[in-house]
């Protein structure tokens, strides 16, 4: 590790031991596989801790890249940990198709009640997940299904921050180090827009082209309907700019009748920004408990809901 990559090696002890500390008390646990960076930490301090006593579970569904289940099967063989997937159902559930600022929580909930399941079944003490510290001050409904589970977090309780979960990867020789995160791909869907099969396949086959085309490290492709905005980055404009016509006959072949490149560049969790603090956001589901409430308090939707709900064709002539 180079000065300045990150935690010396000191720390990176110290910050394995802690994970180790968090994880080993529990005797065995169920592990959800993302294919991530994060979850993969997890499973490898899981095996580390537990030895034999540990199961990788990958969710499977059409909110879910195919590159991302390939990459979970392949860091669970390498770590050494049997690996398994089990289906599930969020895009059949009306609160996921409606698609309301704590979606999330609904995809989560549906996770996390299949690998309880297969815990209780199997005799796995617990399920563990793979948020950070740095998770914490994002707009992150899917802890509060893992919270009202008790679904753990060790990487938070351990107190790992991105950068520390990446240096520990590194140092573990897993490969997905340097990751770029990929969430569901529902995450393309401006909050307020059904989430669609359609829909999820096409945003799923016009990222995997464009990262093949053009070798893109970062890039998303926004789900307005019938636009598709483009956010790659910045200095990959050009490139992107300079095939404007290939990349526009070809997701227009997939179903898109405009295409945008986003002035703003690549911007993980962008849809998020129509979120604001100043109100409550009503939450789909019946009333919760008082952490229900405080998630609800953390997030409000202002009118921008609205207008990246509902693109005109003002997208097509500009970045949005």
């Amino acid at each position: 590790m180079q000065p300045g990559d990150g935690p010396d090696h000191v720390a990176l002890q110290v910050h394995a031991d802690a994970l180790h500390a968090c994880i080993r008390p529990l005797g065995s646990a169920v592990v959800a596989l993302s294919g991530g960076v994060d979850s993969s930490v997890v499973l490898a301090a899981a095996y580390r801790a537990l030895g034999h006593r540990v199961l990788a579970v990958t969710g499977c569904s059409a909110s879910v890249p195919a590159e991302e289940v390939a990459d979970a099967a392949r860091i669970a063989a390498w770590v050494g940990v049997p690996h398994r997937l089990v289906e599930t159902g969020e895009t059949a559930l009306p609160d996921y198709i409606a698609n309301p600022p704590d979606r999330c929580f609904h995809c989560k909930n549906e996770l996390f009640l299949k690998l309880l399941g297969v815990a209780e079944a199997e005799g796995y003490s617990t399920v563990l997940e793979g948020s950070n510290l740095d998770d914490e001050g994002d707009h992150r409904p899917g802890m509060r299904a893992a919270a009202q589970h008790g679904v753990l977090s060790p990487l938070r309780q351990a107190g790992l921050r991105k950068v520390d979960v990446r240096a520990l990867a590194r140092h573990w020789g897993l490969d997905v180090a340097d990751k770029p995160a990929m969430p569901c791909l529902a995450s393309r869907f401006p909050y307020g827009t059904q989430v669609t099969l359609t829909g999820l396949d096409r945003v799923g086959r016009a990222e995997r082209w464009l990262r093949s085309r053009f070798d893109l490290r970062d890039v998303r492709v926004r789900h307005h309907e019938q636009v598709a905005r483009i956010e790659a980055s910045p200095e990959r404009m050009a490139d992107l700019v300079a095939a404007g016509e290939e990349i526009q006959r070809h997701l227009q072949e997939l179903g898109y009748r405009w295409v945008s490149l986003d002035l703003g560049g690549f911007r993980s969790g962008s849809l998020n920004s129509v979120l604001a603090s100043d109100g409550p956001i009503v939450l789909s589901g019946p009333a919760g408990s008082a952490a229900d409430e405080a998630a609800a308090d953390e997030a409000a939707a202002d009118e921008a809901a609205a207008d990246e709900a509902a693109p005109t064709d003002e997208y097509a002539g500009r970045g949005a």
